[in-house]
């Protein structure tokens, strides 16, 4: 249960508090545990609460987590973030420049409906993906990331005329993968997109041997797949979302007087409550162990 960063990390007394340890590059060092460098391209919209999100899942291992923050050079941040991201973030070339890196997380991003050669950064994203596809164990990629993720497969994202939105149930396809082998039978997962990937697309993409389909919901389609190398592995969800962020989401959009706002499903809007805490602990628990075990270092 412990992250690797600096003693005036902003969030390190709210993980602490959380039972995440934190502990200096230093002390690390006088541990005899093989630590992992962990890339986390980071395009959420609140950076710095999504990171305390992140942070709390992969603090959740007894392995010693790395993280780099990971800035992409052709997006506009905005101003409220600039000092943040510029104390805290490095480019990607940055990142891999002296040192590997054994796993890397791509976030989601507020652009499902925007094509993806439209997306200002997609460019960059490419190059970054290309690069991971042979120099980085595993890449996970979260919602948008892990469309983005699908697109590299050669599998385009559709647009949905609703907001998909809420917590849905899942089935486990796989009780024997090395990541998703030991989560529960069906688990539930929070979704918020404006876009997917079509069942029939995916089904014929696994035939062919480009994808494996790791878990289903009847309400929001394929929510778990991977690349057929293993190198990829897309989770259409949120499953590191803290319990009242799809009501924050809902609330902000609502404020916001936007005409296409639906409530978040299964989600009691005055009192939520997590009720998928264990799968995402469980999820990031194992890819962590798969990177651990699979990197050549």
């Amino acid at each position: 249960m412990t992250i690797v960063t600096a003693n005036n990390f902003h969030a390190k007394a709210a993980l602490e508090k959380k039972g995440v340890y934190c502990i200096t590059e230093e002390q690390a060092l006088h541990q005899d545990i093989r630590g992992l460098r962990i890339g986390i391209l980071n395009v959420m919209p609140e950076v710095a609460e999504y990171e305390e999100s992140v942070l709390y899942t992969l603090g959740r291992t007894l392995i010693h987590i790395h993280p780099v923050w990971i800035r992409l050079e052709s997006q506009q941040y905005r101003d409220t973030h600039l000092d943040h991201i510029e104390r805290e973030y490095v480019s990607f070339d940055e990142a891999v420049k002296d040192r590997h890196l054994d796993g890397l997380i791509i976030t989601g991003a507020p652009v499902e409906t925007i094509p993806f050669e439209e997306v200002r950064y997609w460019d960059e994203i490419v190059k970054i993906l290309e690069y991971a596809k042979t120099n980085i164990a595993s890449t996970m990629g979260i919602c948008w990331g892990g469309l983005a993720l699908g697109k590299i497969m050669g599998i385009d994202k559709v647009p949905y005329t609703e907001k998909l939105f809420g917590v849905f149930k899942a089935q486990n396809m796989d009780r024997n993968h090395r990541i998703t082998g030991r989560l529960d039978d069906e688990f539930w997962t929070p979704q918020s997109r404006y876009a997917g990937i079509k069942d029939e697309i995916l089904e014929a993409k696994a035939k062919e041997g480009v994808v494996n389909l790791l878990a289903y919901s009847q309400d929001a389609g394929y929510t778990i797949f991977e690349s057929s190398d293993h190198r990829f592995i897309a989770h259409l969800g949120h499953p590191e979302y803290e319990a009242d962020r799809l009501v924050k989401e809902y609330i902000r959009d609502r404020d916001k007087g936007l005409t296409d706002v639906v409530r978040p499903v299964n989600v009691n809007i005055n009192r939520p409550i997590n009720i998928w805490r264990g799968h995402c602990h469980e999820f990031y628990g194992q890819w962590i162990k798969y990177v651990y075990e699979t990197t050549p270092y």
